[in-house]
């Protein structure tokens, strides 16, 4: 009787990573980015189930994995709309977006021409964060210093604008973050 309990109550925990990970993929549409919160509070209830002790109770290996790729998961698609939801509370989201992601910025010069930069950052935002995850999970915590790093470098030329320099830092920062809650579990668990 207590192994078919566990099994449902894993069932149960499953099913609602799998429904948080629907939520994630609504609320990772245009417009639609303050359907995370739930996802949060899910996310947050992991690493406590997890932090309890929690994972020790699977009744089988396979319910732990399927819970650790939805979590995953949740983490690389979330991390988009964490970042809208972090920059529009931080009054950051103000600047248009361009065509490819990145936002309009007006030169200060004679011409006052428009152009876009930081572009990409949706992709780049969903392999930093692959990539944090991956190597939290196999235990290479440094590895968060070398993807900060790289892409420091890779956008150094974008960030001149003080607009850009306040959207790369406050989402970088949130995409981190997002990414080390939703691994959290599996590590410490």
């Amino acid at each position: 009787m207590i192994y078919f309990l566990s099994v449902l109550g894993w069932m149960l925990v499953v099913l609602m990573l799998g429904g948080g990970l629907a939520l994630t993929l609504i609320a990772s549409k245009n417009g639609r980015h303050w359907v995370i919160a739930p996802v949060a509070l899910l996310v947050i209830a992991a690493i406590l189930f997890a932090a309890l002790g929690g994972l020790a109770t699977a009744p089988h290996v396979s319910f732990v994995i399927v819970s650790i790729a939805l979590l995953v998961a949740i983490g690389v698609i979330g991390g988009s709309p964490v970042v809208l939801v972090v920059l529009e509370l931080a009054g950051s989201d103000k600047n248009s977006l361009g065509e490819h992601g990145g936002i309009l910025v007006t030169d200060a010069g004679a011409k006052k021409a428009t152009r876009e930069i930081l572009r990409g950052g949706a992709t780049i935002g969903y392999l930093e964060r692959l990539i944090i995850m991956g190597a939290a999970l196999v235990g290479q915590f440094a590895a968060v210093a070398i993807v900060v790093a790289v892409k420091g470098l890779g956008r150094f030329s974008e960030l001149e604008n003080a607009a850009a320099r306040e959207r790369f830092i406050i989402g970088t920062l949130a995409s981190i973050a997002w990414a080390g809650a939703c691994v959290a579990p599996a590590v410490i668990g």
